[in-house]
């Protein structure tokens, strides 16, 4: 498949602040029962299936199965992802697997409705954010996640969603870690026209305004130049050829029908339902121990991030100086060693 042709993708007081070279947190697991535990299927209903649940969601037009999988037994961490889009697909996560086992943090792959492998009704009323954070309360209680071990972990749109979800219901929760998503969309779009665009070269920027000023978003010319200059600027910081397998297969598998509705046509700032999306002055709602994770080369204003991290209750805020959208993959060596820190640091209640 010609990468240009693929779906577009969007695919976010005091701070405490990890530097720009976190500290490691502890990369094996020492003790033996601890692995053998963190591998016992013992007593679970999904081993036949490698940890695949499809959960039947109610909803107004409805009941539709969500597709889950879950990796490892850890009774006092468990990560449910929350992939982007709207309408991406858990596979922008599976570098996951290379970091979360060693661990022995438990986590869930999960396709939101309308994503991939899970069901994807033709209902243009479903996809409403209010309606996605009633999914999520309904994934958690199929799975048995509570306070006492729920940890919520949102990229981009995935982002708002654990953002949403924990002004709603943050009393389900042990802890919230936001990638890559600001608190506000209409500041998001104007940081991609104001900031990102005119670092471009002038005459692709003026290209892009007028594409966007004609509404021609099906132009492939419009296409080519986002993907190979914006996207491998902003989103994954790789040649398209050298795309890991899991990106491709993201763009690949994207729903159109989710994304451009919300999110609107392009990743080049934002024009769809979620347009107007803004929950930052009521970030200070926020009191569960909170991880929020920016990038200096994100379509997401790092400042932006920081700040967020200072408005919750109970924030950190981690840095990835190498990545981008993406950061768990153009960045992997600051993102995942940061995100693990925080789940043992409040695990171990020294958060």
């Amino acid at each position: 498949m010609k990468k240009a042709s693929l779906p577009l993708f969007i695919l976010g007081l005091l701070v405490l602040t990890f530097a720009c070279e976190p500290t490691p947190a502890n990369t094996e697991v020492t003790e033996t029962t601890s692995l053998t535990e963190y591998f016992d299927n013992s007593g679970r209903d999904d081993v036949i299936s490698g940890g695949i649940k499809l959960i039947p969601i109610t909803t107004p037009s409805g009941t539709f199965n969500v597709w889950t999988k879950r990796t490892g037994n850890n009774p006092t961490i468990k990560v449910l992802l929350l992939h982007g889009g709207p309408g991406g697909t858990h596979e922008e996560w599976l570098a996951c697997d290379s970091y979360f086992p060693g661990e022995a943090i438990e986590y869930y792959y999960y396709d939101q409705l309308g994503s991939y492998y899970s069901d994807q009704p033709e209902d243009s009323t479903l996809w409403r954010t209010e309606r996605f954070v009633e999914e999520v309360e309904q994934v958690r209680k199929a799975l048995g996640l509570g306070p006492d071990n729920f940890y919520l972990m949102g990229q981009s749109w995935g982002g708002i969603l654990g953002m949403e979800y924990a002004l709603k219901y943050q009393q389900n929760m042990k802890g919230l870690i936001i990638s890559n998503m600001m608190a506000s969309c209409p500041e998001y779009g104007a940081y991609a026209m104001e900031v990102l665009g005119p670092a471009m070269d002038p005459a692709l920027f003026e290209e892009i305004k007028a594409f966007e000023n004609a509404e021609d978003f099906g132009n492939p010319r419009y296409m080519d130049i986002l993907i190979n200059h914006h996207y491998t600027e902003h989103v994954i910081r790789f040649p398209v050829a050298e795309w890991p397998d899991p990106v491709n297969r993201l763009f690949a598998h994207i729903n159109p029908a989710v994304y451009v509705p919300m999110q609107g046509p392009s990743e080049f700032g934002i024009r769809g339902l979620l347009a107007d999306w803004d929950v930052k002055n009521r970030l200070k709602e926020i009191t569960i121990p909170t991880l929020v994770i920016g990038a200096a080369h994100d379509t997401m204003d790092p400042k932006h991030m920081e700040w967020m991290a200072g408005e919750v209750k109970n924030g950190r805020y981690l840095h990835c100086p190498n990545g981008s959208h993406l950061a768990q993959y153009d960045d992997p060596e600051h993102y995942f060693p940061g995100v693990i820190q925080f789940l043992k640091d409040v695990d171990n209640e020294t958060f």
